[in-house]
């Protein structure tokens, strides 16, 4: 039986990287909105919060500084949805480090998911039925249906180094994920103080055209990017969270079953 090459596109992470940097503001710096700030700083003082870590700085200067924090990060976890052109909306939980070590899951178009663990040098893949399903189409269904007896819930392993798995890989890097966090400059502007999953934050606006973007970065600590929400004149909001800064990726092999899609295609 010849190897059916089911697998997740490389477009997943990219377009997570893409939608972090579009919001991260790739335009040029812009002047602090002083009556957000002001504001920003009275609700601090009402909530008994400490100092204002971003005192006297513009909203770009703010987004400018989470974005160096972010893609210093040695890992992070990623959860949320985006929307690329080529493979529609997009859902991933992914905590990924910049050695190399995922775990989690994506999915395309609420069409099923996968999940995915890379503890090292091996990749580790479940398909559900659903995804198969919908990756396959096209494809003759004898075809079809001997991938979803295959693969469907079932857990498969391949090297790294193999073709299909490189672009997987490439995309479970920290490093590789944020390249595009580095040198840019944002012209949001500061908004009120906040909080997210019970971290302080402060909130940023951005606007580029039909979309408008709303960043919060964590005021105690260092100043990381914790949620960007993407809004879309007659779309549906997109919103990406960021947390498990700096802890370590569990990447747990699984055990048990596991199909060895290596060995069966030689």
């Amino acid at each position: 039986m010849r190897q059916h090459r089911a697998r997740p596109h490389r477009h997943v992470i990219a377009a997570a990287c893409l939608a972090l940097a579009a919001t991260a503001g790739l335009t040029a710096c812009g002047s602090e909105d002083g009556k957000a700030a002001g504001a920003a700083k009275r609700a601090a003082g009402k909530t008994g919060a400490a100092k204002d870590p971003f005192a006297g700085m513009s909203g770009g200067e703010i987004a400018d500084k989470a974005v160096e924090a972010t893609s210093k990060a040695a890992s992070l976890r990623m959860k949320g949805a985006v929307t690329d052109a080529e493979e529609g909306r997009i859902s991933l939980d992914m905590a990924l480090d910049t050695t190399g070590t995922c775990a989690g899951t994506m999915g395309m178009n609420g069409q099923g998911s996968i999940e995915l663990i890379i503890p090292g040098d091996t990749v580790y893949m479940k398909y559900d039925e659903k995804f198969l399903r919908a990756q396959s189409k096209g494809e003759p269904a004898s075809d079809v249906q001997a991938a979803v007896d295959m693969l469907a819930d079932r857990w498969a392993k391949t090297k790294a180094t193999s073709s299909d798995a490189k672009e997987i890989a490439g995309f479970c890097d920290l490093d590789t994920v944020l390249a595009d966090f580095k040198d840019v400059h944002s012209a949001a502007r500061r908004g009120g103080a906040t909080t997210v999953d019970g971290v302080p934050a402060i909130k940023l606006t951005e606007s580029d055209g039909k979309e408008k973007y709303e960043l919060y970065v964590a005021t105690e600590g260092k100043p990381y990017l914790l949620r960007v929400d993407t809004l879309t004149k007659g779309g549906t909001p997109e919103t990406l969270s960021f947390g498990d800064y700096d802890k370590p990726v569990k990447a747990t092999p699984p055990t048990g079953d596991i199909l060895d899609l290596d060995k069966l295609a030689s």
